[in-house]
């Protein structure tokens, strides 16, 4: 069997749900093997078409979503209702989702792993690839990444492409520097204060409350053109911004908190959106 590989062929910028972390922010790089037989061209799969049908179908059907273990007992939804669903963590508390179909993808199993979504994947690429095609390896890995980073989740309801639907999320390094040196402290309280969470705007809050058990919530509903949107989450889960949710929002946000922290000293922000890419905010 011949085999040919692609490295880097895309990141996968999304969300998921965990029973304990909750809505989980995840940026995946996409690595790909295929394996088969010489087409008449000498070839197990021409190159140009690599990012032309398995980047186009892997961005589909991951990219921007959130993904969701259909098998975890804590899950509920209502069959004649499939957009929204009930999330149970481990602690007690709830997550509520509603969104459009192309929002989401569902996994058939109990927890969301690299290997349960390469499945899913290798699965899609086999109906569109060509018969010589008989292996396909879709490895899924993590950024290596030295330093602080934090896992957040958001939605733009503005935006006119994917990154409006309201759950979707990045794995994201940040670097700070204060006084013109690296200030390696900040970048793991800040990463610390942005663990596992969603970054909300106030102007998508549709009202806030307090559960019988004493737990605060807030629900976020917006309409863009996908469709409704709307998402509840426990208030400790979430951290409000008085803006959209931008990556240049995002840095301008922390480097405006702390130039008021250190006023004397010059801020600079470095904060990604997954892997090798973000926006620079200078103080």
């Amino acid at each position: 069997m011949n085999h040919l590989f692609v490295d880097n062929l895309t990141v996968i910028d999304f969300a998921y749900l965990d029973p304990a972390r909750g809505l989980v922010g995840e940026s995946w790089i996409v690595d790909v093997v295929l394996g088969g037989e010489l087409d008449e061209q000498g070839m197990v799969f021409d190159f140009s078409n690599v990012k032309r049908t398995i980047k186009r179908v892997i961005d589909e059907r991951v990219d921007h979503r959130l993904v969701i273990p259909r098998g975890y007992s804590g899950l509920k939804w209502d069959e004649s209702n499939p957009q929204v669903f009930h999330w149970t963590l481990t602690d007690g508390t709830e997550i509520v989702h509603r969104s459009p179909d192309e929002a989401v993808v569902w996994l058939s199993s109990e927890r969301v792993l690299p290997s349960a979504v390469s499945a899913l994947l290798q699965q899609e690429l086999r109906a569109v690839l060509p018969g010589n095609v008989t292996d396909i390896d879709i490895r899924l890995r993590e950024d290596v990444i030295e330093g602080a980073y934090y896992h957040y989740v958001h939605g733009l309801k503005k935006h006119l492409g994917n990154c409006q639907r309201i759950a979707h999320g990045h794995r994201s390094p940040i670097r700070i520097d204060r006084a013109g040196h690296r200030d390696r402290d900040l970048e793991h309280k800040w990463a610390k204060l942005w663990e596992d969470i969603y970054v909300g705007s106030e102007d998508d809050v549709a009202r806030r409350w307090v559960s019988d058990d004493g737990t605060a919530y807030v629900h976020f509903e917006y309409e863009a053109n996908q469709g409704e949107f709307s998402l509840t989450l426990p208030e400790k889960r979430v951290y409000m911004l008085n803006s959209d949710t931008t990556v240049e929002l995002i840095a301008a946000h922390i480097a405006d908190r702390l130039k008021d922290e250190f006023p004397g000293d010059d801020i600079l922000v470095k904060a990604y959106e997954g892997v090798g890419k973000g926006s620079i905010a200078q103080r």
